[in-house]
């Protein structure tokens, strides 16, 4: 597996709705999950930083679409999270509706989308959703099981193969943030063809 180097790590902006950033050539890598999957933790641990990207212990605090320019030649992407969020349902629409448009509608020609699952928990129906969005919308997606370090060793395996058999898919990563487990195939995985 080749060691992949991040040299260097810096938001960008954060947007609501059309912005020039979308017609910037380079590669863009988004991530997706629900609520509280740690979405933040996960990119902050493929670029070596604690606290590039703010994680919070509220769900649903990320309201916009976050970039993050990787190396000087890529952008991660970080998407507002769905699901379980504490914020009126006029809100968590506009957080729905502005998701769906940079998946779906916008100029933005994703290289990739990365799926983050909870390996405690599995997908849940909301995930099931999103991967069907991002097939749909044709994007290649990598799809990752966070929070194994929260699993004993004996259910890690058992918890794979659910979710393998639930999304049909046997190429997940298994994942953690916290020790680092799967980074360096995550990051092959993204900065591949």
């Amino acid at each position: 597996m080749k060691k992949i180097n991040i040299k260097s790590a810096e938001f960008i902006k954060g947007i609501i709705g059309t912005d020039k950033i979308l017609e910037d050539t380079k590669a863009q890598i988004a991530f997706v999950g629900r609520s509280n999957v740690g979405k933040s933790s996960v990119i902050n641990s493929l670029v070596n930083r604690k606290n590039l990207v703010k994680s919070s212990s509220k769900p649903g605090r990320t309201r916009q679409i976050n970039f993050f320019l990787i190396n000087e030649r890529v952008y991660f992407v970080d998407l507002p999270g769905y699901g379980f969020m504490k914020i009126d349902m006029e809100k968590k629409e506009k957080i729905r509706k502005l998701m769906i448009w940079y998946l779906s509608y916008s100029e933005v020609k994703l290289k990739k989308a990365v799926l983050i699952i909870d390996a405690k928990v599995g997908p849940t129906e909301f995930d099931m959703e999103m991967l069907d969005l991002l097939k749909k919308s044709q994007h290649k997606v990598i799809i990752i099981a966070n929070k194994t370090d929260k699993l004993k060793k004996k259910q890690v395996n058992r918890q794979l193969e659910m979710i393998q058999k639930k999304i049909s898919d046997n190429n997940v990563i298994l994942y953690s943030a916290k020790t680092k487990q799967g980074r360096d195939e995550l990051l092959n995985r993204i900065f591949e063809n």
